[in-house]
């Protein structure tokens, strides 16, 4: 199967203009706009019902838009079938026909197209290949695994060479850690074809993972467009935020607003939250700052008490009493209660065995983080 062009070609392939659907007074998706280039591995993230499902299926002609166009390679989609479009699924349940074999279940498409039989087997074998799946082409489907299966379907679709692969949740069937072990192939598979890959999916970590941006979808509308470690790192909104990872929002006022430092005070702390940029709000503006739990540092209470950024010492530190502790392998969760009864969510993490034992609950602790650390959201 040829390789493409490497991802992020600069030419946009799909592009949603001003996209809305409606069933009946329900509002599905609502004025989206959104390119997507070449060789993209594109992903439509968001809670159930946000709109994500909609907006694929209207890609692949399975909906018809109430307002809007949707354009692949510069081609109106309007009024063409879902057949006729350049555009191949993977579904959330794979759709593997279980009477047939893995070889002509990967065929199927071809064989409707009267594909000449040749060139049909050296494209499924070329196909199966791709998936690692030639020792399997003539299992039936209860043969195979469901990660198996899962490369069946994804075979069938590639093996009609489409411009853009849409996949509908193509994890959420298999356990967790196979679905880690997907990732990793899927991506890879979709580096070594080159073809668009626009994907489906609720799971944040199989977004972060395997995308190169994401769309994240709120009640039919688009919330942020960015590289997966620009929304994690720079939230457009509370939203993104919350929606992206853990996070320890706090609400508050913005105290000081300069070009390259700004101060919120919030009734969640007894100490000003320092950041080393300006916001762009009015002073005195209600704002909301968010710092991930691995960003925050902590201290045993009985050591020396941090200090802040040098132009607001006292910035930056709290105090508080563990409350709760989880191990999770690779780090410890903690909620930390503040004076204030705030509860601070703190990653850290698990080094070598016994060099960092976990803080017991009851431990009274500093917490402490950089002026880079909190994110300043305005809405």
């Amino acid at each position: 199967m040829s390789t493409s062009p490497s991802p992020l070609s600069g030419k946009t392939l799909i592009r949603f203009e001003n996209v809305s659907k409606r069933f009946g007074s329900f509002i599905a998706v609502d004025n989206v706009s959104l390119d997507i280039e070449a060789g993209e591995f594109f992903s439509l993230l968001g809670p159930s019902g946000c709109g994500k499902t909609t907006l694929l299926r209207m890609l692949a002609g399975l909906e018809t838009p109430t307002e809007g166009h949707i354009l692949i390679d510069g081609v109106d989609m309007a009024g063409i079938p879902p057949n006729r479009r350049p555009v191949n699924m993977v579904f959330q349940s794979y759709a593997v026909f279980p009477h047939m074999n893995v070889a002509d279940n990967v065929a199927y498409g071809l064989k409707i197209d009267k594909v000449p039989k040749a060139e049909r087997d050296a494209r499924v074998a070329e196909a199966l290949a791709l998936v690692k799946l030639s020792d399997f082409a003539h299992r039936r489907p209860d043969q195979l695994s469901g990660g198996q299966r899962q490369r069946v379907a994804l075979a069938r679709a590639l093996v009609k060479r489409p411009k853009v692969l849409l996949l509908d949740e193509p994890l959420s069937a298999l356990d967790a850690k196979l679905r880690d072990a997907m990732r990793a192939e899927l991506a890879q598979i979709q580096r070594d074809v080159g073809v668009t890959f626009v994907m489906v999916t609720h799971d944040q970590d199989e977004a972060l993972a395997m995308a190169s941006r994401c769309a994240l979808m709120n009640r039919g509308t688009l919330q942020q467009v960015a590289a997966p470690g620009d929304l994690y790192e720079y939230p457009a909104n509370r939203f993104v935020a919350d929606f992206i990872g853990t996070i320890n929002l706090f609400e508050g006022t913005l105290s000081t607003d300069e070009p390259d430092h700004a101060a919120v005070t919030t009734a969640a702390l007894d100490a000003p939250i320092h950041v080393n940029h300006g916001v762009t709000g009015a002073p005195d503006a209600r704002v909301w700052v968010g710092i991930r739990p691995e960003k925050i540092a902590m201290t045993p209470l009985d050591a020396p008490r941090p200090t802040g950024p040098e132009a607001l010492p006292q910035a930056n530190v709290t105090s508080g009493i563990i409350v709760t502790s989880a191990y999770l392998g690779s780090v410890t969760l903690y909620d930390v209660e503040t004076a204030t009864g705030t509860i601070v969510k703190v990653s850290s993490p698990n080094g070598e065995r016994s060099a960092n034992p976990a803080l017991p609950t009851g431990t009274s602790v500093w917490l402490h983080w950089t002026p880079t650390a909190p994110v300043v959201l305005v809405n």
